[in-house]
């Protein structure tokens, strides 16, 4: 297969393309046919053997990739080949063909291209992680954004404005800055032009910035530093600079506040419930449109090493991306090779669409499969709040780390199986019918409990029609609530639903 090879320590002209040996899976790992891959600044640390992790030589960088699964290791129950998926690899991604372990590979959200899908999770994961986990970043705060231009700061601008901030974005051209403009900052600093304390005691009104975030390093560091509110946090990101920058100690003394480093790949593997939990908020914003990532320029594998080396200058405004390989269809249809797994493939790819008056034809037809929904702690909080059952097990989660197994809490048994009601419509689709009510469940069985921060969905049959009174038509769909990673189900039953 066709690859990026480093064979020796260095910059990006110092990479090869050759052809290199395909890899194999091992029992938690998955193959992914690549069809794209995110180019960030940690690809340029690693060729330099710069960066935490140092991979053996030689080795392909690209550690963001959006794909099919090729191949699945037999101890992987919750992909399959042929899924469209996401996934870091850490390295190995500027290659037609990656191994990665399949707990850093998740399914692509549906109507995500491929582009998109290899340029999503390193930005927005490590935004998310330092404003929401680090900073806790509140509504009505100011942010302040360095390297505001770049993939992570542009998505810092967007999810501070989703998180209800004030955004300062702080870039060294004015092209740059007209892009943060549109991702919605209030402010911008030209810091090649103007003074960056001067701007923010104007801007501030002198209180002072209460978040900064910094993914440049560099002699703004400090005076950025100096510029931070009275109990403010600092977001150590990175260093695109090059240079790092050293604090006088005084200063977080005088100012009471806090200096935070955000390792995001660290905190994926060290708490990876909690990363899967933000992984779905951001997807949920995606796919309603409140954040969409700014794509700079697509390069072809062979421009792999330019793309690096484009991001090393400072020409990329928003994110990169190499386009490993032509497609001609968003959703690649997986090969089927024999009858038999042809009936354990037997789910749908999307809603079976049925007339009224046809129905009872379909009696004994298997339905799709849902989207993945992430089971958060605010949905769990919201319904016991609304159903005025508040036992610690669902929400108080300081004591569920102490006690409960996985130290998370766990969703109502009610609440999993209300979403049935949810996932139906995602599952079938019903011409002719007028009105459609979900009205009861029968025979339900809860195997496993959900834990909050899984990711849940649905698959169903139709196992039974009957006429109602009023021409209606009462349907009962068997139904069964998946969780990622657990072969067991959270939740087996019986959706009821009267059509009209």
């Amino acid at each position: 297969m066709k690859a990026v090879v480093c064979k020796a320590f260095g910059l990006p002209e110092t990479l090869v393309i050759e052809e290199i040996s395909p890899p194999f899976a091992k029992p938690d790992e998955v193959v992914i046919n690549v069809f794209a891959c995110g180019v960030n600044f940690p690809d340029l640390l690693i060729i330099q053997n710069k960066y935490q992790f140092k991979p053996d030589l030689p080795f392909s960088p690209g550690g963001e990739v959006s794909g099919v699964i090729e191949a699945v290791g037999e101890k992987v129950k919750h992909l399959k080949t042929g899924d469209r998926v996401v996934a870091l690899c850490g390295w190995g991604g500027f290659a037609e063909q990656v191994v990665v372990k399949a707990n850093r590979v998740f399914p692509m959200p549906a109507g995500m291209d491929f582009i998109n899908g290899a340029c999503t999770l390193y930005t927005y994961g490590t935004s998310y992680h330092a404003l929401k986990d680090r900073a806790q970043l509140k509504s009505g705060e100011t942010l302040l954004v360095l390297g505001a231009a770049g993939g992570v700061g542009l998505a810092a601008i967007e999810l501070g404005k989703v998180m209800g901030a004030t955004v300062i974005a702080a870039a060294s051209s004015k092209e740059k800055l007209n892009t943060c403009k549109e991702k919605g900052a209030d402010h911008l600093i030209n810091y090649s032009e103007e003074d960056l304390r001067s701007r923010l005691k104007e801007i501030t009104q002198e209180k002072g910035v209460d978040v900064i975030y910094d993914a440049v390093g560099g002699k703004l560091a400090e005076q950025a530093l100096r510029s931070i509110a009275w109990k403010g946090r600092y977001l150590v990101v990175g260093f695109t600079t090059g240079e790092i920058p050293q604090f006088p100690a005084n200063l977080p003394l005088l100012k009471g506040c806090s200096i935070m480093g955000v390792f995001w790949g660290s905190f994926a593997e060290r708490e990876p419930q909690q990363s899967l939990q933000n992984l779905g908020e951001l997807l949920s914003w995606m796919k309603s449109g409140k954040i969409k990532q700014h794509i700079h320029k697509v390069y072809s594998l062979d421009e792999a090493p330019q793309a690096l080396a484009d991001l090393m200058n400072r020409k990329v405004i928003g994110k990169a991306v190499v386009k490993v390989r032509t497609w001609t269809e968003d959703v690649p249809v997986p090969k089927v090779d024999s009858v038999k797994e042809r009936k354990a493939n037997q789910i749908i790819a999307k809603p079976l669409k049925i007339k009224l008056a046809d129905i009872k034809k379909y009696i004994g037809q298997s339905l799709a499969v849902t989207e993945w929904f992430m089971m958060t702690q605010e949905i769990i909080n919201e319904f016991a709040h609304a159903t005025q059952d508040n036992q610690w097990i669902h929400v108080d989660v300081e004591r569920a780390k102490a006690q409960m197994p996985g130290g998370k809490t766990i969703a109502h048994g009610y609440l999993t199986m209300s979403l049935a009601a949810k996932f139906f419509y995602e599952l079938i689709e019903i011409e002719g019918a007028t009105t459609a009510i979900n009205y009861g469940l029968n025979k339900a069985r809860f195997p496993v409990a959900v834990k909050s921060g899984s990711r849940i969905r649905m698959t169903g049959k139709i196992v039974n029609v009957e006429d109602m009174p009023n021409n209606g038509i009462k349907l009962f769909v068997e139904c069964t609530i998946q969780i990622e990673g657990e072969e067991k189900p959270a939740y087996v039953g019986e959706l009821l639903t009267a059509l009209y």
